[in-house]
Order: C-alpha cells, then sequence, then structure tokens
C-alpha cells in the first residue's frame, strides 16, 4: 500500500474502531475469556474479513498520535498554549497534562466538521458497503486535504513540490498527501510562532517596566520574575485571557 493511501487510511481508523471491533468479537472465530483473546479457524470468508480488519485497527493505533499531529490544528494549538505558559513566567502552570488536554479537545472541536465529513461521505457508505475501501479512502483524502490547504502557505507547497518533483497541478487537491502534509506542518509551525511572539509583548513590557523600576529603587538583589509574575497573571485575568485566547485560536481555522 502506498504512502498516500496509507495516510487516508488511517483517517478512517478512530470512526471504524466502533463499528467494527463490537462485530469482530461477536464473530465465532474469536473469543474473550478470562485467559485472554483466542482466535480459531474459520472457513467463512466475512469472519475471516472482520478478524483482518481489527488486526489493520490494532496496528494502525500506534500511528495515530503521529497523524493526529501532523494533520490536524493540534500542531499551533500547542505551541500557542506552550508560548503563553513561557511568556507568563509560571514554570510548569498549568501543568503538561492540562495543555495536552486542552489542546485534544479545541482539535476534536476545530475538527468536528470534517470528522463529520468523513463520516457521511466515507464510513457510512462504506460499511453500507455501498463504496469500496479504495473510495472511502479517497472520499476521506479530498476532506482532510480540503482542511490542509486551506491553512497551507503557497510557498511551503512550490518548496515541496520542487523538492518532489512534482508538476504544479492546476487544482491543489491534485497535490500528493506526501507534498501537503509537511507543507501544512511547516505553515502551522510558522503561523504558531507568529502568535506566541503576538503573546510575549504586553509580558515584555511588564518586564521592562517592572525592571526598571527596581532599580531606580536601588533593589538589585530582588529578582524582578517575583514582582512581574503576579501582575502579568493580573493582566491575563482582567483581559479574560483564556476566553480571548481560545476564541482567537478558533477563529484562525474558520476562516
Amino acid at each position: 500500500m502506498s504512502g498516500k493511501k496509507i495516510f487516508t487510511l488511517i483517517l478512517l481508523i478512530l470512526l471504524l474502531i466502533v463499528s467494527t471491533s463490537s462485530a469482530t468479537f461477536a464473530q465465532p472465530g474469536i473469543s474473550i475469556s478470562d485467559e485472554g483473546i483466542s482466535i480459531t479457524a474459520s472457513d467463512d470468508p466475512q469472519e475471516v474479513s472482520t478478524s483482518i480488519k481489527l488486526l489493520l485497527i490494532l496496528t494502525i493505533l500506534t500511528l495515530l498520535p503521529s497523524i493526529l499531529i501532523m494533520m490536524t490544528s493540534f500542531i499551533r494549538i500547542i505551541i500557542v498554549l506552550s508560548f503563553l505558559r513561557n511568556s507568563m513566567g509560571t514554570q510548569q502552570i498549568p501543568p503538561n497534562q492540562v495543555i495536552i488536554g486542552l489542546a485534544l479537545f479545541l482539535t476534536f472541536f476545530i475538527m468536528s466538521p470534517v470528522i463529520k465529513d468523513i463520516n457521511q461521505n466515507a464510513l457510512v457508505p462504506y460499511t453500507e458497503n455501498q463504496i469500496t475501501l479504495e473510495e472511502a479512502m479517497d472520499r476521506s483524502e479530498t476532506s482532510i486535504k480540503d482542511f490542509m490547504l486551506k491553512h497551507t502557505r503557497d510557498k511551503d507547497l512550490a518548496l515541496f513540490a520542487s523538492m518532489a518533483e512534482v508538476e504544479p497541478p492546476e487544482d491543489l487537491m491534485d497535490l500528493p498527501l506526501t507534498v501537503v502534509v509537511p507543507s501544512f506542518m511547516i505553515s502551522e509551525l510558522n503561523t504558531a510562532f507568529r502568535m506566541g511572539f503576538m503573546l510575549y509583548i504586553p509580558f515584555i513590557v511588564i518586564d521592562m517596566v517592572v525592571a526598571s523600576t527596581l532599580m531606580a529603587m536601588g533593589m538589585m538583589m530582588l529578582p524582578p520574575v517575583m514582582i512581574s509574575t503576579p501582575f502579568k497573571i493580573l493582566l491575563f485575568l482582567l483581559v479574560d485571557g483564556w476566553n480571548l485566547l481560545t476564541e482567537t485560536i478558533v477563529k484562525t481555522f474558520l476562516r
């Protein structure tokens, strides 16, 4: 299976788990007991097909974290939240688990239209045997590629297309995922760093004011961070920072 097909197949895995796993364990060839899962031989083609689906799902599940990072809004969100924490100087507050959890749920919220589109146009017709697996993967690829291309700079697409020696197509949707995915990733990194720079500006001003004030008062031995951090937190709360930042991040994907 080509890299293109692997990318699109993985997009179906989360949705296929719900519809496939329950049916698989109900087959006579696979049984669950206190000793574990036992697999027996079967001559039923449908049973064998379902068992292969389960094996494929369990194998590809290990790649899901990478796919989540590469092909969704997760990159931008987690980097912006990390910039916020560093600019405020709160060390490990919020902790990494909270930052990652918030980034994941915001990712699911932002990607929900794409997931809904894949479910309606690819998963449901496939599970009802209206289309083949190849057609389902092609439809899934179209949905996720459309999302990525909306947030990918032409400059980045041109870079990877030239390195891959791919002729510029008339329609960007004709570009392979091997070009679109890395282009999308560096575009997201660029956007996230721009947003992070804007986050740093007000907090740097507070640091400069506090440091200048302490120097004017002759308090050289007092670390400015001890004084500036509470003011940074206060400023963030006064502008309702979490609401404002979350709204800004989500709206950047709804353009």
